[in-house]
């Protein structure tokens, strides 16, 4: 993975912010990965308790340390109160590191195009900050809503890269940059 990129601590959209996550974003972290409707589609993603949240955090935290870019708390512009999470982070894959494109709100702010909205920031900023690095999302064959984000953000649907996962097959989707020009 290329070095250490920066400025991407804060992003936004026209409705959003889009910042780092830090302490005070803790218990978002934990009511959104301890809610259960939340993390239907994946629920190895649920935490038992605080200490799990601060674990998950840490990791978060060290990603920006390590790459300069993670997953961001995502808020709307004129409100305080984060609506859940989305960002790119490095992963392994089969051949070589990518980056996985996260994003989980909390149900309240389900059907109002936040999701899509916050992912299609992250991945134009991928595109634009990191060119030669393949973005994936790995989605449920159930969650329809999150293949339309994925499609939405720009990724395209990748049916040979399919495989079983932690809670059920992973549909792939990614993004198709890389292998232009």
């Amino acid at each position: 993975m290329p070095a250490r990129d920066t400025g991407a601590e804060e992003l936004r959209t026209e409705r959003l912010l889009l910042c780092r996550p830090a302490s005070e974003d803790l218990e978002a972290i934990y009511a959104l990965h301890t809610d259960r409707e939340a993390c239907a589609h994946n629920p190895s993603d649920l935490v038992e308790t605080r200490e799990d949240a601060e674990l998950l955090l840490l990791r978060w935290s060290r990603q920006w340390d390590q790459y300069g870019f993670g997953y961001w708390t995502v808020r709307r512009q004129d409100a305080p109160e984060p609506l859940g999470f989305c960002g790119v982070k490095v992963v392994g894959s089969q051949r070589d590191p990518v980056l996985n494109l996260f994003y989980r709100l909390f149900p309240s702010a389900w059907g109002a195009g936040y999701a899509s909205e916050a992912a299609t920031a992250a991945v134009g900023w991928a595109r634009t900050h990191r060119p030669d690095d393949l973005v994936i999302a790995r989605v449920r064959p159930e969650n329809v809503a999150s293949q339309r984000v994925a499609l939405r953000a720009g990724l395209l649907r990748a049916h040979d890269f399919d495989t079983p996962g932690d809670d059920g097959a992973d549909w792939f989707y990614m993004s198709d940059w890389a292998q232009e020009g």
